[in-house]
C-alpha cells in the first residue's frame, strides 16, 4: 500500500517541544585531483555524535546556499541547514565545482559532468563518514541534486537519502515540457532538434541567440552527460531508507514525478507538502508570486518541510540499518 505521509496530521510532539541547539559554523574543504571544493559545516553543540546531512544543490551555477547569480537569491539550502541545526542535525552544504568558491576546481564548464558531480558527493560523504563527530550520513539532494544524491548514495556509504523536488523523468523530457509552453513555434522546433541531438550524444555549434542560455556550446557536454541519466532508475537502485518530498505548487517539478519515484522504489516514504514551491516556500500558484519567491530570502521555509525531514532522520536513526548494496 502506498505510504504517503499525511501532512495535515498534528505536529510530532517531540519535534514541537525540541529545544534549539547552540550551533557552530565552520568552513570545510575537500581536496580533489582537479582542485579544492569549499563548503560550510553547521555543527550543533552536543556531547555525542550527531547525524549529518550532506546538502546537494540543483542545476546550473547554484551555490551552497541554494542561490544562482542569474537571478535567484533565496537562501533555500542555507535556511534548510539552519532549520536542521535547531533540531540537533548537523549539515554540510558546498559549492559545486565550477561554482562560487569552488570555481577554480573546474573553471571551464565544458569539463563538467554528472559523473564528476557524483564523484564529488561520494568524496564528501567519505570525508564525513570518517569523522567521529557524526553518527549517520544522510544525503539530501534538491532538484537536479536529487539525481546526484541517488547516484552517489550507495558508494558514499549513506545511511539514508532524501529526494527534495527531484524529477522522476530524464531531464530532457522535463525541458521539453517546460519549453513547450514558453517558446514560440519556430524556437520550440529548434530547441527540440537540439535536445534530440544531445540525447544522441551530438553537440551543435549553431545555437540561436534566444536559446544560448540553455544550449550554448560550452554547456552541451554537461547536458549530454545529464541526459544519459534516468532519475527513476537511479532512485530504484537505492537500498536504504528513502524519503521523497514534493510541493504541490512547484512549477518546475510535478507531484506526478514524486509519485513515480515512489512507484520506482516502493519502500520509499512520500511526503507531499500542500502549497510548497520549488524553492521550498509556501507560495500561491500565481506566476508573479512564484517568480518573486525565487529572489526573496526573507520568505520562511515551508514549516512542514523541516518537520518531515527531521522526523524521517530521527526515525530512521533508530531503525535497523539496511544494506547499502
Amino acid at each position: 500500500m502506498l505510504r504517503v505521509l499525511l501532512l495535515i496530521l498534528p505536529l510530532l510532539a517531540g519535534l514541537a517541544q525540541a529545544t534549539p541547539h547552540t550551533t557552530e559554523q565552520r568552513p570545510l574543504s575537500l581536496q580533489t585531483e582537479q582542485g579544492t571544493l569549499y563548503g560550510t559545516l553547521l555543527l550543533p553543540q552536543s556531547d555525542r555524535p550527531l547525524p549529518i546531512a550532506l546538502l546537494i544543490a540543483g542545476s546550473g551555477p547554484t551555490d551552497r546556499d541554494g542561490n544562482n547569480p542569474g537571478g535567484g537569491h533565496n537562501d533555500s539550502l542555507k535556511r534548510l541547514a539552519q532549520a536542521l541545526a535547531k533540531q540537533g542535525i548537523a549539515s554540510l552544504r558546498y559549492d559545486k565545482r565550477g561554482v562560487a568558491a569552488s570555481r577554480a576546481a573546474t573553471p571551464d564548464e565544458r569539463d563538467l559532468s554528472v559523473e564528476q558531480y557524483v564523484a564529488d558527493a561520494v568524496a564528501w560523504g567519505h570525508q564525513l563518514k570518517a569523522d567521529s563527530q557524526f553518527s549517520r550520513l544522510v544525503l539530501i539532494g534538491h532538484s537536479e541534486g536529487a539525481l546526484i544524491a541517488s547516484l552517489a548514495a550507495p558508494e558514499a556509504g549513506a545511511d539514508a537519502l532524501i529526494s527534495l523536488a527531484g524529477s522522476s523523468r530524464p531531464i530532457d523530457q522535463v525541458l521539453r515540457e517546460q519549453l513547450h509552453y514558453r517558446l514560440p513555434r519556430k524556437l520550440l522546433a529548434q530547441s527540440n532538434a537540439l535536445l534530440d541531438a544531445l540525447v544522441a550524444g551530438r553537440q551543435t555549434e549553431q545555437v540561436a541567440d534566444e536559446l544560448q542560455v540553455l544550449f550554448r556550446p560550452s554547456v552541451q557536454p554537461y547536458l549530454i552527460s545529464l541526459f544519459r541519466q534516468n532519475p527513476a532508475e537511479a532512485f530504484a537502485r537505492v537500498r536504504m531508507p528513502t524519503l521523497i518530498v514534493q510541493g504541490s505548487h512547484d512549477i518546475q517539478v510535478d507531484v506526478a514525478d514524486a509519485r513515480n519515484l515512489k512507484i520506482a522504489n516502493s519502500n520509499a516514504e512520500l511526503a507531499l507538502i500542500a502549497g510548497m514551491n520549488h524553492v521550498l516556500r509556501i507560495v500561491p500558484l500565481d506566476l508573479k508570486a512564484q517568480l518573486a519567491s525565487y529572489d526573496n530570502p526573507r520568505l520562511p521555509l515551508a514549516r512542514l518541510l523541516t518537520e518531515q525531514i527531521v522526523s524521517f532522520i530521527q526515525r530512521t536513526g533508530t531503525a535497523i540499518p539496511s544494506s547499502h548494496s
